[in-house]
C-alpha cells in the first residue's frame, strides 16, 4: 500500500468523519448533546437554566404533596375498619 498517495488522505478523512458521526449518534441516543468538529457541545442558555430551576422547584413541591397523600392513603388502607369509621363520623 502506498502511504503517500491521495487514497491515504481520503481514508483518513473518511475514518475521522465516520468516527465523529458514530460518536454523535451514541451521544444523542443516550440523551447527551451532540458535539461539533472540535468536541464542544454548547452550553445551555441562562434562561433555560432559570426555567428548569423554577420547574424543578414546582415539581419538588408537587412530589412532597403526593407523598403526603400517599401516606394518608396507606394509613387508611392499613387501619382497622372500625377506627376509620369512627374517625369519619367524628369529622361529620
Amino acid at each position: 500500500m502506498d502511504w503517500h498517495g491521495p487514497g491515504f488522505v481520503v481514508a483518513l478523512v473518511l475514518i475521522s468523519t465516520l468516527g465523529w458521526v458514530l460518536n454523535n449518534w451514541v451521544r444523542a441516543r443516550h440523551g447527551y448533546a451532540p458535539s461539533d468538529d472540535w468536541g464542544r457541545t454548547g452550553e445551555p442558555e441562562r434562561r433555560d437554566v432559570a426555567l428548569l430551576t423554577s420547574e424543578n422547584e414546582r415539581l419538588v413541591g408537587q412530589v412532597s404533596r403526593l407523598e403526603e397523600r400517599i401516606a394518608v392513603l396507606e394509613r387508611i388502607a392499613t387501619d382497622p375498619a372500625a377506627r376509620t369509621a369512627r374517625e369519619i363520623d367524628a369529622l361529620r
